[in-house]
């Protein structure tokens, strides 16, 4: 049976006052989400959108993962949008979300936003999400070359999101079955770690063995590079093994149940299978 072995490290940064990534990190679903910059409540939203994303997969563990991972979604939405009403000065808050979720069989991804999912099989990374960026839309349509893409004065302008916006028609999350295997090692991250670190650097990180080490290396050589934004980074590698029923570890601002809308069943620090 698949399973993910691994670890997190989410860090403040060296500029931002307060962390406004969220993750949650399993064996069988990981999460990484990251307040949209710039907009209100952002730790609010990541946090919100983290617990629902790993609550949903936690409860409804061996079902079909598109449907789960869409449920997850679409509740997600609903918690902020009932965050807004609450509290109107939540207004305009929003969130990227990447996620894995395994069914024991099968791995497969939910992403929508800036930040990343890498996969390394045989020593190879390889960037298995699409970058819902105003950059990567450039890219895309061929007007301006990929080698440009880290220095453009946009690069981090966002085009899609998780919102709570109450008439939101924002798309859903693209979900891919990521075809892993045993012995494949997968990345998910913020964008605090992408725009300072180089691929070529993270690719000679996630060589590490130890899931906790590399997640940690990876972290420093973001703040070694100036650490502008928030980090995480969750490292994963995909096992065979028997089933377990385990505890996932919260990180960043999902640690504090103040941010999550709707904080039923939360334990601070972790969660119960």
């Amino acid at each position: 049976m698949l399973r993910f072995s691994g670890a997190g490290v989410s860090d403040v940064g060296r500029v931002r006052p307060h962390n406004e990534d969220s993750a949650f990190q399993g064996p069988y679903v990981a999460v990484v989400a990251d307040g949209v910059g710039g907009a209100a409540a952002g730790e609010v939203a990541s946090a919100t959108t983290a617990y629902v994303v790993a609550a949903t997969a936690l409860a409804h563990f061996g079902a079909h993962p598109e449907s789960v991972l869409t449920r997850a979604v679409a509740t997600s939405r609903r918690n902020l949008r009932t965050g807004v009403v609450e509290d109107p000065e939540r207004a305009g808050m929003a969130t990227t979300l990447t996620a894995v979720l395994c069914d024991g069989e099968r791995i497969v991804l939910a992403h929508v936003g800036d930040s990343r999912a890498y996969l390394v099989r045989d020593g190879e990374l390889r960037q298995v999400s699409q970058d819902h960026t105003y950059v990567q839309h450039l890219v895309d349509t061929g007007q301006l070359d990929p080698a440009d893409r880290a220095r453009h004065p946009w690069r981090n302008v966002v085009l899609r999101s998780l919102d709570g916006a109450i008439d939101s028609g924002s798309e859903g999350p693209d979900l891919l079955d990521l075809d892993a295997r045993v012995g494949d090692r997968i990345l998910l991250c913020s964008d605090g770690l992408t725009d300072m670190v180089a691929d070529d650097r993270i690719a000679e990180v996630l060589t590490l063995a130890d899931p906790h080490s590399a997640a940690a290396v990876l972290t420093q050589s973001a703040l070694l590079a100036g650490g502008v934004d928030n980090i995480t980074c969750v490292v994963l590698d995909v096992v065979d093994g028997p089933a377990v029923v385990g505890d996932g570890m919260l990180l960043g601002a999902l640690r504090e149940p103040r941010n999550i809308v709707d904080p039923a069943s939360v334990r601070r620090g972790q969660y119960s299978a």
